[in-house]
């Protein structure tokens, strides 16, 4: 359930916020409506609402946290293919010396989880807060990193990423505020609750869930993006000046699942343990404010000739189903969206007659087949992304930002007026497939199809804990040759061997390794190059308490 405060990315439009021109741009941020996690994780779902709730209780106060400290070595991340026709790199090179091949990060985050629950167990308050969230070790040499200065981009020392209540009434639970946002294998909406994710959606919204015939039932209002605003008098509150220009989102699921506790006591009879939902959610705008003219406090208040139409309409269609049995898993989620909107103008008073529309789809697959927990274990993973073909990836689509040529890495899929159609469905970014290809060139699985083999060895009592050994075999292809560099629909093969140990006192370290040998598609014809193999290393520490 991405939304405004999570991930969706308005780009253009009302507000300030951005537009709803940047929301159809990048159509997975529709599937920011509900939740629905895979069970047995410590997720954001519609299955969370009500778990703290219920009899009396002796703990008031519940508060679960995490630290986490990583490094990263990219080697050779831009492939030594040169600039694309833009004259951008695939991948950022060392300041100091071009032709040198080494970059590296290092960032830490601690979670916070806390929960507050009423002496009789009816009402219970969440609240989310990331400390040091993405900021570089060392950034802040001179003294504490403040919101000033010292910090990386995107970086923040507090953030609040959740903050809501819910209360148990004699129809169900009703959750109120902004709550996390995740659905099924999380390719369209995530909630960000993995060790390695960053970030994560969350949605300012209302929302009711009741039990029903052995289902779930949820309904869910969405403020996905409201103004401008204007401060009253004393400046302690705001007004919406125009609420036809509001963005909001309507949501209806249905879900079938067990908690962990049935989970377990299935799995220890041999019984296979079904979890199915299903939503559709709708989201429109009527009017807009296009942010390049919305003035600043020192300018010409706004006016009515600033408020255009725009007609902005999007559906999203999504199924999820986990079958989980003692010697094996298999889980699969797949989506449709479609809309657009009337008005593709961002200037008032010029008006385009071209409607834009949009029609992706998605899917992804999980399996795993041996006991993951206790020996060996192995499976195949598959997933495809609807592309569009316009030159580019589509990943980051910036407001104003210039036409894509033949061989570059990214930029917008709309040509207006020649091409109002748009097709390229963005995975999650915290949807991780691989650790180099998609996860750091492209930034997300989009206009391609994917095949991953993998197998696990697990040592269980391991120095008081358990040792893991993964390894997974990553080939991907464009769905849309134009769309590459190398105007090719080979993308490439990776190999992601990784090695894991978590003690039984919640420690846990994370040694990742990756070798990408790209395809056809990253090679530069214009240069004679072809693109040649990345190495990347992450090592991870983990304290969770």
């Amino acid at each position: 359930m991405r939304s405004a405060p999570g991930r969706v990315r308005v780009q253009q439009g009302a507000r300030g916020w951005g537009s709803v021109l940047g929301v159809v741009l990048v159509f997975a941020s529709l599937g920011v409506v509900l939740v629905f996690a895979s069970l047995g994780t410590a997720r954001a779902g519609f299955e969370e609402l009500g778990t703290a709730l219920g009899d009396r209780v002796d703990r008031h106060i519940l508060w679960e946290g995490s630290f986490r400290i990583r490094s990263e070595l990219f080697y050779n991340l831009d492939l030594d293919r040169g600039p694309t026709p833009s004259g951008e790199l695939v991948f950022p090179v060392p300041l100091g010396d071009p032709r040198a091949q080494a970059l590296t990060r290092f960032d830490m985050r601690m979670r916070n989880d806390l929960t507050l629950v009423a002496p009789m167990g009816g009402l219970a308050a969440h609240l989310r807060l990331d400390l040091f969230d993405g900021i570089s070790l060392g950034s802040a040499p001179d003294g504490p990193p403040s919101a000033a200065t010292g910090q990386s981009p995107g970086s923040a020392v507090l953030t609040i990423r959740r903050a809501w209540a819910e209360a148990l009434t004699p129809f169900g639970v009703l959750a109120a505020g902004r709550m996390g946002s995740h659905w099924g294998l999380g390719i369209l909406t995530h909630g960000g609750d993995e060790p390695d994710s960053d970030g994560g959606d969350a949605a300012d919204r209302i929302a009711f869930s009741t039990p029903l015939g052995g289902l779930v039932w949820s309904l869910a209002f969405d403020f996905t993006a409201v103004g401008p605003e204007t401060a009253r008098r004393g400046g302690t509150k705001t007004v919406d000046l125009d609420p036809a220009d509001d963005v909001w989102t309507v949501t209806f699921a249905v879900l079938r699942y067990h908690d962990a506790r049935a989970h377990r006591r299935r799995m220890r009879a041999g019984k296979a343990t079904v979890d199915a939902g299903a939503y559709v959610s709708h989201r429109w705008q009527d009017q807009d404010v296009p942010a390049t003219y919305v003035p600043t406090a020192t300018e010409v208040p706004l006016s009515a000739a600033q408020v255009m139409t725009r007609g902005f309409h999007a559906t999203a269609l999504d199924a999820y189903l986990r079958v989980t049995h003692p010697v094996f898993e298999v889980e699969a989620e797949a989506v449709y969206l479609f809309g657009g909107y009337d008005q593709a103008s961002l200037v008032p008073g010029v008006l385009l007659r071209e409607e834009v529309t949009a029609q992706q789809w998605g899917f992804a697959a999980k399996s795993r087949f041996g006991d993951g927990a206790d020996g060996g274990s192995a499976g195949f993973d598959l997933g495809v992304a609807s592309g569009d073909p316009a030159f580019g990836f589509g990943v980051s689509q910036p407001l104003g930002g210039r036409t894509p040529q033949r061989g570059d890495m990214d930029g917008s899929q709309l040509r207006l007026p020649y091409d109002t159609r748009f097709s390229n469905l963005a995975f999650h970014p915290d949807y991780r497939v691989d650790q180099i290809l998609f996860r750091e060139l492209i930034g997300t699985v989009t206009d391609a199809v994917y095949l991953r083999p993998h197998a696990r060895w697990t040592w269980p009592g391991f120095l008081a804990g358990a040792l893991t050994l993964d390894l997974a075999v990553v080939a991907s292809w464009a769905m849309e040759a134009t769309s590459t560099p190398g105007q090719a629909t080979a993308l490439g093969v990776e190999i992601d061997p990784s090695l894991s140990y978590v003690s039984e006192d919640g420690f846990r370290l994370d040694l990742d390794y990756a070798v990408l040998f790209p395809g056809a598609g990253f090679d530069n014809p214009e240069a004679g190059l072809a693109a040649k193999a990345a190495q990347l290393m992450r090592v991870r520490l983990g304290y969770r308490f």
